[in-house]
């Protein structure tokens, strides 16, 4: 295992801001002695966070730690061919229930995602400096958010990062039953069918396992997002379209 020195609490101040077009080389995630933890420290910057998305890292800790990088072993993804809708969520979904928006309000999904109870969790790990770098994603076009609304108000919503043909999903809630269900199967619907080739779900959860969530190997998860990360479209040289094309389908 490696880390960043000098090892301190949440973000290192000493250690460089990196723009969206800046790039930091990991360890490698696929060489980590522990089954999750790769590395630690440095910050939450754009380049910092797509750095770690393309070398298959996500950072996850609470706020008397510093920052810490997972990559865990297995990886919990999903596949279009996998994408569980049961019978009930198709007539829920097909009922117009919930309204259903991307992107229409990005600040108060991972707002209410924090807020978010889990089971066997004290506290939250998406904390204020969580927020503002997300948000700061979400501001230059790489973080997203699916929305469900019953009667207007915010009932459930998912959000997380999508660079070119993969999707890393990061939290989601619900106030209403169900609802975060319509949120993320509304999103992964367009996903796949704008060419997204797996959702990447990090972790094990039943929730995520009854919507057609598998594990693989850690070194098959990288081998695979390497793989796809490198496709761009005939004809596209720069990196624009890391960012998917992404735009309101509801």
């Amino acid at each position: 295992m490696s880390s960043f020195v000098p090892l301190v609490r949440g973000q290192d101040p000493n250690f460089p801001y990196l723009g969206e077009n800046e790039r930091f080389l990991f360890p490698p995630a696929g060489e980590a002695e522990h089954y999750s933890i790769v590395t630690w420290g440095g910050n939450l910057s754009p380049g910092m966070l797509l750095s770690a998305y393309e070398q298959g890292l996500f950072p996850w800790y609470s706020e008397d730690e510093p920052v810490l990088w997972h990559s865990p072993d297995p990886r919990f993804v999903i596949f279009p061919e996998k994408l569980h809708v049961s019978a009930s969520m198709k007539k829920i979904l097909k009922q117009g229930k919930f309204s259903i928006s991307l992107d229409e309000d990005f600040p108060a999904v991972i707002t209410a995602c924090s807020r978010s109870e889990r089971p066997g969790q004290d506290g939250t790990w998406i904390t204020a400096d969580m927020l503002a770098a997300y948000t700061e994603l979400h501001r230059l076009g790489w973080a997203h958010s699916a929305e469900a609304r019953f009667e207007g108000e915010l009932a459930g919503a998912c959000y997380g990062v999508r660079l070119g043909n993969v999707f890393f999903g990061e939290s989601m809630f619900a106030s209403k039953a169900n609802a975060s269900k319509a949120a993320f199967l509304s999103l992964a619907g367009f996903l796949f069918k704008d060419g997204v080739r797996f959702i990447d779900c990090q972790t094990y959860t039943p929730h995520l396992e009854s919507l057609g969530g598998r594990a693989i190997p850690r070194l098959e998860f990288l081998a695979l997002l390497e793989e796809t990360l490198a496709l761009r479209p005939a004809g596209n040289t720069d990196n624009a379209d890391r960012r998917g094309s992404w735009y309101s389908v509801y």
